[in-house]
Formats: C-alpha cells, structure tokens, sequence
C-alpha cells in the first residue's frame, strides 16, 4: 500500500507511505489512481495529505497532487499538505506550488484550520 486513507468526519486524510519517494511514476499513477476515483466516489468536504512520513519527493508525486487538485475544488473541498518537513517545504516554494496548497507542520494543525472555517 503506497496510499493509505482515513476518514474524520467530512475530512479525508490520505498518508503516503515513506515508498513514494523512490516509486517509479509507472507504479505510483496506478496507486494514485485508486485515491483519486475514492475520492470522486464519496467527496470530502475537505483533504489532508499527511507527508509526515515521507521526506521527499519528485515530480510524479506533485503529478498526483496537482491531479488530486482540481478534484477537491470542483466538489468545493480545499487540499492542504500536512507533516510539511522544510525539504519539501523547499521544494513547493521552488515551484510556486506553496502558492496553491497551504501548508501545515501536523495533521492536527491541519484539521484544526479546516475545521474553522
């Protein structure tokens, strides 16, 4: 399982495993996949992706994640990063993509932000 995925409530949280950052696109798409249509089965009102346990990744991983996107907000959610280590913190300013995403050090943190709003 290169996905794990829970649910708060109206909050999605999807933990990618420590894998990911070594996954060939070729394996992570198909993975990738199968949160994705979870998610277009039964929208969340909002969705964490916990990196805590992962310290970096490539471009087939912000591949999902900008997949993952449009998803949330054409069904009204927002996407947030969790577990955020300052690696990959790095990596999202480089690319603007701190722009698109907020970022937060917890999971708690996170849901404590989605949940007032």
């Amino acid at each position: 399982e290169f996905f794990q995925g829970k649910r708060h409530g109206d909050v999605a949280v999807v933990v990618p495993s420590p894998e990911i950052e070594q996954l060939p696109e070729n394996l992570l798409q198909p993975a990738a996949g199968l949160v994705l249509s979870a998610l277009k089965d039964d929208p969340p009102g909002n969705l964490i992706v916990d990196l805590s346990a992962v310290r970096f990744f490539g471009s087939s991983f912000i591949t999902f994640l900008l997949r993952c996107h449009p998803l949330a907000t054409q069904q009204g959610s927002e996407l947030v990063l969790a577990g955020v280590n300052p690696r990959i913190r790095e990596l999202l300013k480089t690319t603007a993509l701190d722009t698109i995403w907020a970022l937060y050090d917890t999971r708690a943190e996170a849901m404590e932000a989605l949940s007032s709003d």
